[in-house]
């Protein structure tokens, strides 16, 4: 700072006077406010005024301040007209910048589990079901179905939220919400988040990414029946409760997590994006602890209709287990499901500081798109997405020995995944696939969080489900590969878990049991 300095002594220390001289100069702003043709009405009230005043005052302290000016003076960057950024710091206080350590690689694993499925709302009576290969798939009772096209689904048939969900929201809220809160619930429980562990909680690192493709198709349905009738108003609560967003909103508003809050919705690939979302906010020291999943109630006279449009359900109503039936030369369509699956993902020493259990480790995942076809798969973009996995998460492919496929049970799905899982892991003969559409049928948004528990419970257990309804086996895949009509044994080094969506929208995901470094 030069000697002319009003602002300074001797050893360009700030000069005490250095606000008194700022005001001083108060005047020489109003007459260039006047020249400016910027005038203070009368009108202006004396909140207003003062307003405008401090802020002129803190306009004029940090142009005319020694901070300021020894910036300006020390940076020949500094040019009149120049857009900057100023910071205001005590005088006598010196900015200091700190670095941010290089911290090692923060790591994810699941520590909780929560479902609602047409074969059990408790994760072990579900893997069960699907380890004896009892499918879920019935003829559909909730609602009437003799002008439908389809009338099978993997429905709910017991399923109530009755001590998940305060009735007044129950009677309010979509279908899908009422799952997500309540495997989201359940997750917790199954993570050993009680009401008292959760109120010791740093809130502000526990977020919640839980998806859904459909939304709220049951208020939606409503509404517009509503619309229809002049004398009827719409119920004030549509909006709202449609949206896929407010599940994720309403479990937060009970829990208190304030952390990330969000949905993606990607189709059938949804909860897989939600789930790779939610650890990198992990991996990246934002939270400890995230919900992640999906929920879909899909069910419905919508979702049947608009899905048999486009020729894309099964039309073996006369046979409903057998109807979802993954590389089989019978296969016709996809088989609808209503549910939801939610993980609790949690960084890896702070489940260890509470003492939680550590279902597996979240190795990491990838997303891509085929860029190519609205509603046909292309094996370059599904091998790209599984490449870029295995490489992101430092994986080598001849450790992958389980894969939970994507495989709905379409005619053209099923083939190109197959050859795409082929061209990656080669005939590795360590290697068994498996579809738990077979079962569950295909559950839209939330199809990847169950298949995602199904191979979490594959690591724990060290049993694989059978493929059910693979009696003809298309002659395109290979049996030495697949998972035959019973359960096998089979220690998991690392799984693979893949959920796929029309428009080309691909996304893996990778498990592994916990290992120490």
């Amino acid at each position: 700072m030069d000697k002319f300095s009003p602002y300074t002594t001797k050893k360009n220390q700030i000069s005490p006077n250095w606000l008194s001289t700022t005001l001083l100069e108060l005047p020489l702003i109003f007459l260039l406010l006047k020249k400016k043709r910027i005038i203070f009405h009368r009108s202006v009230s004396s909140m207003a005024a003062a307003s405008s005043l401090s802020s002129l005052l803190v306009s004029s302290m940090a142009l005319t301040s020694p901070i300021f000016q020894s910036h300006c003076l020390n940076n020949t960057t500094c040019k009149r007209g120049t857009t900057m950024a100023v910071s205001l710091q005590t005088a006598n206080k010196p900015v200091i910048h700190h670095e941010k350590p290089a911290n090692k690689q923060r790591r994810v694993v699941v520590t909780g589990i929560g479902l609602v499925t047409a074969l059990g709302e408790d994760p072990d009576v579900f893997y069960n079901n699907v380890l004896q290969g009892i499918s879920g798939i019935t003829e559909i009772e909730k609602f009437d179905t003799s002008q439908l096209p389809s009338k099978i689904g993997a429905e709910l048939k017991s399923f109530s939220p009755e001590g998940f969900v305060s009735s007044k929201l129950a009677m309010r809220a979509d279908n899908f919400m009422l799952y997500l809160i309540t495997a989201g619930k359940k997750a917790l429980a199954d993570g050993g988040i009680s009401d008292e562990v959760n109120g010791q909680l740093d809130k502000t690192r526990c977020g919640i990414i839980v998806g859904s493709a459909m939304g709220g198709l049951r208020i939606f349905y409503e509404w517009f029946e509503n619309m229809l009738i002049l004398s009827r108003r719409p119920n004030p609560f549509s909006v709202p409760m449609a949206g896929n967003n407010m599940g994720c909103a309403a479990l937060a508003i009970e829990l208190g997590w304030m952390g990330p809050n969000y949905i993606i919705n990607a189709g059938c690939a949804t909860s897989n994006h939600c789930i790779l979302s939610a650890a990198g906010h992990i991996t990246d020291g934002i939270t400890d602890m995230m919900l992640c999943g999906g929920s879909d109630a899909g069910v419905h006279p919508i979702g049947l209709a608009g899905f048999a449009s486009c020729k894309a359900l099964s039309k073996r109503d006369c046979d409903p287990t057998k109807a979802s039936c993954p590389w089989d030369t019978n296969r016709d369509g996809i088989v609808l499901g209503d549910g939801a699956g939610v993980l609790l993902l949690e960084e890896l020493e702070h489940a260890k500081r509470r003492g939680a259990r550590i279902y597996a480790e979240f190795l990491g995942g990838s997303s891509s798109a085929d860029a190519y076809h609205l509603t046909r798969p292309h094996p370059d973009g599904i091998v790209g997405c599984i490449e870029k996995a295995l490489a992101k998460a430092g994986v080598a492919r001849e450790d992958v020995n389980y894969i939970n496929a994507h495989a709905p049970s379409t005619q053209v799905g099923d083939l190109i995944e197959f050859a795409a899982l082929v061209r990656c892991f080669g005939n590795n003969m360590e290697l068994r696939i498996n579809s738990t559409k077979s079962m569950t049928g295909h559950l839209a948004g939330a199809t990847g969080a169950v298949d995602a528990i199904a191979t979490i419970k594959a690591i724990q257990t060290g049993w694989v489900h059978p493929n059910i309804n693979l009696d003809n086996p298309d002659k395109a895949v290979d049996m030495n590969l697949l998972v035959g009509s019973k359960k096998e044994r089979l220690n998991i080094k690392v799984a693979l878990s893949n959920s796929f969506t029309l428009g080309g929208q691909n996304s893996s995901i990778l498990f592994a049991p916990l290992h120490s470094e």
